[in-house]
């Protein structure tokens, strides 16, 4: 009976990297249609960017992976699930949804099963639509469900009471889970518009006509901002930072980083404003291909260094939990999960492994072509035939917002 749990372990391997396709897939339109539908850089380019970039996240992940194993499983404060919110810059928020210490060994690995196989499925179903979705919302209340689900089973077997349902569940940080899901999504919308009207207002439309510093300028607070990214969100969070280098007077990256932010920016923006000065004006080079490509290569970073966790966090922390109760003794109906408090890191050819996985899904899944058509077609000013045709609903919207002037100057 004790070996149903190795099998397990083993489906949950195999169900991570379905997950990994389905996720990439979906997710793929997060950091290729911005790039694709500028039509600056081929698409060829394209995916030649945003493959190194999701390679190299999936190795700057292993901070997040700790988000896994003790921000969605932390028994030392009686809570659990961390979310990953989303707000323009990806951030971590350790917040909890249910508490593991509720739960034996055996319990928790049918939560697990239950939400990759629950994961998948809702994955693959928004693919075959050609609808992104968002990973990490699904990834949070697939966890919520699976754990009210195998209270209810405790309960109903207990012949306690429903409403203790309430010691399983942190109703409090779920609500705040919630709602900083849904303010990501009012943050996210106001910086980009906010951004939006900054570079229109320095470029306006006959960006090849402004002078050359102008470029140079836009050219070097961009390329600064994903530099800082990259280094202070994506480096940072790597076991390699915590390594001691002598270069850096025998501290560490993590230390060096987080002392120097002011000295970093300030050398990145001249950096980059001189260089971009010089590749506009002597090389003749079109500065904001370069942009695009450096930001598709940072975007594709940040989709595996965060969005990597909500593919193979769970089966990794199974995994870790699983070795836990081998080398226990104990029975699996006997075991709490309170080991998943402490801190294991995570194999580096693992996450390796995935993003290769990630890597050729983006490549070969059709159905990733299909989401990234979807929001392009969405955005697309020409005629095209869209996936979802207007309805009566939203050409309303639009004639009340183009009002009856508009509307008769657009039709004359």
């Amino acid at each position: 009976m004790e070996n149903i749990y190795l099998y397990m372990i083993i489906a949950l391997a195999f169900l991570a990297i379905a997950d990994l396709v389905v996720g990439i897939s979906n997710d793929a339109v997060n950091f290729l249609n911005s790039a694709i539908g500028s039509k600056a850089i081929s698409f060829r380019t394209v995916m030649i960017v945003a493959s190194v970039g999701v390679a190299v996240g999936a190795i700057f992940s292993s901070g997040m992976m700790e988000v896994a194993r003790k921000g969605i499983f932390n028994p030392g404060v009686g809570v659990a699930v961390g979310a990953i919110f989303s707000s323009g810059m990806m951030e971590v928020a350790r917040k909890g949804i249910f508490n593991p210490g509720e739960f034996m060994f055996n319990e928790i690995m049918i939560i697990f099963m239950a939400v990759m196989i629950t994961d998948i499925l809702l994955l693959d179903f928004f693919n075959s639509l050609g609808m992104p979705t968002s990973t990490t919302v699904s990834i949070v209340f697939e966890l919520l469900g699976a754990a009210v689900a195998m209270a209810l089973i405790k309960i109903g077997a207990s012949g306690g009471d429903f409403s203790e349902v309430v010691n399983y569940i942190n109703t409090s940080k779920a609500s705040q889970i919630i709602f900083g899901i849904l303010l990501s999504v009012v943050v996210a919308f106001s910086i980009g518009a906010i951004v939006q009207w900054v570079s229109r207002l320095l470029l306006s439309y006959n960006f090849q006509r402004k002078a050359n510093w102008v470029g140079a300028l836009f050219s070097g607070i961009a390329l600064t901002a994903i530099t800082y990214f990259i280094f202070m969100k994506g480096l940072k969070g790597t076991s390699y930072a915590k390594q001691s280098f002598d270069i850096i007077g025998g501290g560490t990256m993590k230390d060096f980083l987080e002392t120097q932010v002011l000295t970093i920016v300030l050398i990145s923006s001249v950096f980059w404003s001189l260089l971009s000065y010089v590749l506009i004006a002597f090389a003749r080079v079109n500065i904001y291909k370069l942009i695009i490509i450096v930001g598709t290569f940072a975007l594709a970073l940040a989709f595996a260094g965060n969005d990597l966790v909500n593919f193979i966090g769970v089966p990794v922390a199974a995994y870790n939990a699983f070795l836990e109760w081998s080398a226990s003794g104990l029975s699996a109906t006997e075991f709490p999960m309170d080991v998943l408090a402490s801190k294991v890191p995570t194999n580096n050819w693992l996450l390796f492994g995935a993003g290769m996985v990630m890597v050729v899904t983006l490549w070969f899944s059709t159905k990733a072509k299909d989401v990234v058509k979807t929001s392009l077609d969405l955005s697309n000013q020409s005629e095209t035939k869209e996936r979802f045709q207007p309805n009566a609903l939203s050409r309303g919207f639009v004639r009340f917002a183009m009002g009856p002037d508009l509307q008769w100057a657009l039709q004359n």
